[in-house]
């Protein structure tokens, strides 16, 4: 049996401007980024500058992961205890998460076929819980209508808070995600679209939203060393009435990761060219159902996803232990238990009874998701789809004799 020999989860090199800025930073020893000498700006600092520029946007604050971005921006925006959250039925557990470490209570809304929110459910699901904040999930690089959700929020006052960990790079006509709502947060962690390690990053264009994120970061009173950040003369009581929730971003994340900014169009290239010639595959073989994305849509390709409709649980399962059998480690979200990263919501036992969720239970059933590395090239690609097909046939072929 052939196998494809690559892995999925192994990155790109970081760039020798990355390694140069992180070895030039080490022999320094101030890894800490409020941990400067006089005119020193921070690497970190400079970060935070860059990255609300390439935004567009004011203000914007680095922190210990995309999970910590989201729960710093829930308290900032004023999330109180027991608040009702909407959320994304189709997402990645540490957005729920969050929600609920944050004191909030999560609201899922269920999805359309292509996997994004239902606005016409979201319309629902907020008159039903009166929920004043939305945790949007761009989930596995999807951006849903943004009129349509903009247009639910500001009927209902409802403050949006966009998860971007997918998206950072993709824009929705033309406007960046992570800039619809109050508050875009962001993911650096090694298989995002940036790589620290560990990571993240929220963006914000509304001052006293951004103050209360610093000092809930943990800045203690070293917010003047922000650059993307509101004046330190504005900080006023809200320093000494916020919790200090130490979550900050070191100066060593910060910078391997500014070259990288740097590179991001780049890579969008790149992903992109390497998702299209899998859609491209895909649109060729029988059973496998592509996922539409929205006309307005400019996304960043690093992971591809697929459902299939038309076999039984049995087949798919069968299907995916082909393909791993093969090299290829196809990720489904129908699958009993989770594994991975493709727990489902109903394997989220701390949340309080959902609502239904028809079309989510319906997607999720037979929809499969692949990552992208940017160690592929095209004929990778080529390989992987010819593996997968065997592998189908191979399900249908057993099928067919039982």
């Amino acid at each position: 049996m052939r196998r494809f020999s690559k892995s999925f989860t192994q990155q790109e090199p970081l760039s020798d401007a990355s390694i140069d800025a992180a070895v030039a930073l080490m022999r320094t020893g101030r890894l800490h980024r409020y941990n400067l000498v006089e005119g020193e700006k921070g690497e970190t600092a400079l970060f935070e500058q860059e990255f609300a520029d390439a935004l567009g946007v004011p203000f914007a604050l680095a922190c210990a992961s995309g999970g910590y971005a989201l729960q710093l921006a829930l308290r900032a925006c004023g999330l109180q205890h027991g608040d009702a959250v909407l959320c994304n039925a189709f997402t990645l557990s540490p957005v729920p998460g969050s929600i609920h470490a944050a004191g909030g209570e999560a609201v899922l809304v269920d999805i359309l076929d292509d996997t994004t929110i239902d606005p016409d459910d979201l319309e629902a699901a907020a008159r039903e819980s009166g929920a004043r904040f939305f945790v949007l999930s761009h989930m596995r690089g999807h951006i849903g209508d943004m009129d349509a959700v903009m247009a639910v929020c500001e009927t209902h006052g409802i403050t949006l808070i966009e998860d971007c960990a997918h998206t950072l790079g993709a824009n929705f006509a033309g406007k960046p995600s992570g800039t619809f709502g109050k508050v875009g947060c962001y993911s650096t962690q090694t298989y995002k679209h940036l790589n620290s390690g560990e990571g993240g990053v929220l963006s914000s264009d509304d001052p006293e939203v951004m103050r209360r994120a610093v000092i809930l970061s943990g800045s203690y009173m070293f917010y003047d060393r922000h650059l993307a950040a509101p004046e330190a003369a504005g900080y006023g009581d809200t320093r000494l009435v916020t919790p200090n929730m130490s979550g900050r971003m070191d100066d060593l994340r910060a910078a391997v990761l500014r070259p990288q900014l740097a590179e991001l169009e780049a890579r969008k290239e790149r992903w992109n060219a390497l998702y299209h010639r899998m859609d491209a595959g895909l649109s060729r073989m029988e059973r496998f159902e592509r996922v539409p994305r929205h006309e307005k849509e400019d996304f960043v390709g690093s992971s591809i996803q697929f459902r299939l409709p038309s076999l039984t649980r049995e087949d798919i399962a069968g299907f995916v232990a082909g393909c791993a059998e093969r090299g290829i480690p196809v990720k489904w979200f129908g699958q009993a238990q989770p594994a991975d990263y493709t727990s489902r919501y109903d394997s989220w036992g701390y949340l309080p009874a959902t609502r239904p969720l028809p079309n989510a239970d319906r997607v999720l059933a037979t929809l499969c998701d692949l990552r992208l590395p940017l160690t592929f090239d095209e004929k990778d690609c080529d390989d992987i789809i010819q593996l997968m097909d065997d592998a189908m046939n191979e399900v249908i072929s057993k099928s067919n004799t039982v």
